[in-house]
């Protein structure tokens, strides 16, 4: 009777514990959504600059050499390939949760029971051998081994190796931002270091014109026809101009040394070509359709393995509400005496158990944990929706940027010739007392801002080509 109410009870926990872990909390669920533009402002071109290998999109080969340097040594993409090794080591973890957990042991001790308890009344009455009882102090003697294993029944463990795996692999994708990121940005300060270069060679250039005029004012001074404030006025602009000289210079410094830390290694002059930077052409580039950006942006196809990790991190929590399966089994010797230690099957002891368990009451932290899992889902959904609007946006401004750039390079490239020109007109006519010298001032200041803003402009068409390739994912090809 006894035993049937046992068996009943036990059938009653396991109902319970059936029906509680099948009513689960609610919470809230969305699918992503991948949809994009079917074209770039209706743009029909198929073929994406992101297919091309890094070393064919950029020809200079001052860039190329610091690109592979910078692909070898720089720090933070050392860090990334370190965290690939611990999502790897993760995975390895997760499998071993599959497979039983095996140890060994050994062991002695003494042990000394009362007399008056039920085991010291039957070792009292117990001969070990005729006419030898049982000592009152027992040494103990062990050795074997144990197993224990949970049944995966409701696939807990491998939801968990798989959202390890898709952790695994966004960490690769991570690795392959990291080196788009560091080949745009080593690309993008090798032209602002160029440019920089130039500029530095304009203001010289415009240095000596200035001081020509200003020699030209004291003769004129001299002449009486002009006074005192057109020399000063001269004067002024000269050494505004040697000032500007040592800014660039200081910029310069500062690029080459930004490009030293990129490629991880102490300040040293950086190799490269200075001359003919305005004459450089801008490589064409082709976006392609915004569907390729899932497959090349590899910030995009890691907010996907996140997602996919943190649905499977779902299936997970949502796996402990039910009851789980652990097998036990151990098998050893034990003995009171070494010399009995090894003898079969006297000495021989083993154990196989199941266990059954589960949830019944104060699920508290379990429907914690679920809710958690299941609003993270939510999070790597929106991440996910949000690489993908921010790709489209990004390439969608660079394509507009650089067709706005290229019609303002052909704009300034005229005003500079006009401007130059303007600067014989204005000394030809101050020479024939047919313009004053604030007209050949403002003349050498326009023409001189003029250059450097040209200077300037190409050095965002080349950065603008830089930011839509890295834009477009591509480069860690």
């Amino acid at each position: 009777m006894f035993k049937n109410k046992l068996y009943k009870g036990l059938g009653l926990a396991l109902i319970c514990a059936a029906y509680t872990a099948c009513k689960l909390p609610e919470v809230a669920q969305r699918a992503e959504n991948k949809n994009t533009p079917v074209s770039f402002n209706g743009s029909q071109d198929t073929l994406s600059s992101a297919s091309i290998q890094w070393r064919n999109f950029f020809t200079d080969p001052n860039l190329i050499n610091l690109i592979d340097t910078a692909l070898k040594n720089n720090q933070e993409l050392n860090i990334t390939l370190q965290d690939i090794e611990i999502a790897k080591n993760e995975i390895k973890a997760k499998k071993g949760e599959l497979l039983p957990n095996v140890t060994y042991g050994a062991g002695a001790g003494l042990d000394k029971v009362g007399r008056y308890t039920s085991s010291g009344a039957g070792d009292a009455s117990t001969e070990i051998t005729p006419g030898k009882g049982v000592p009152e102090v027992l040494p103990d003697y062990r050795f074997g081994l144990q197993a224990n294993w949970e049944a995966d029944i409701w696939h807990k463990l491998r939801n968990a190796k798989k959202a390890a795996i898709n952790h695994y692999l966004s960490t690769v994708e991570g690795k392959n931002f990291v080196i788009t990121n560091l080949i745009a940005e080593v690309a993008n300060s090798y032209y602002e270091l160029l440019a920089s270069d130039n500029q530095l060679e304009t203001v010289r250039k415009n240095i000596e014109l200035q001081s020509n005029a200003l020699e030209l004012m004291k003769i004129q001074k001299q002449a009486t026809r002009v006074n005192e404030l057109a020399v000063r006025k001269f004067e002024a602009e000269v050494l505004s101009s040697k000032s500007l000289e040592f800014d660039i210079q200081q910029d310069i410094i500062e690029n080459e040394n930004k490009i030293n830390f990129l490629l991880g290694r102490f300040p040293q002059p950086i190799i490269r070509d200075k001359s003919n930077f305005t004459d450089l052409v801008p490589a064409t580039v082709h976006a392609g359709l915004p569907a390729q950006l899932l497959a090349n942006r590899p910030d995009i196809k890691q907010a996907e393995y996140e997602l996919e990790a943190a649905k499977l991190d779902v299936k997970v929590a949502k796996a402990q509400f039910y009851p789980s399966l652990g097998i036990s089994a151990a098998i050893g010797y034990q003995a009171f005496n070494p010399s009995y230690l090894l003898r079969t099957p006297e000495s021989l002891i083993y154990s196989l158990a199941g266990d059954l368990a589960g949830p019944l009451i104060n699920r508290n932290a379990i429907k914690a944990e679920y809710a958690s899992a299941n609003a993270k889902q939510l999070q790597a959904v929106f991440d996910y929706e949000k690489a993908i609007l921010n790709g489209y946006i990004e390439v969608a401004n660079q394509l507009s940027k650089i067709s706005n750039l290229q019609k303002s390079y052909d704009l300034k490239s005229k005003q500079v010739t006009a401007l130059t020109q303007s600067i014989d007109i204005s000394n030809d006519l101050f020479k024939a007392a047919r313009a004053d010298y604030f007209e050949v001032l403002m003349t050498q200041r326009d023409a001189l801002q003029s250059k450097l803003e040209l200077i300037e402009t190409k050095k965002q068409q080349l950065n603008a080509v830089v930011d839509i390739y890295q834009a477009l994912g591509g480069g860690w090809k």
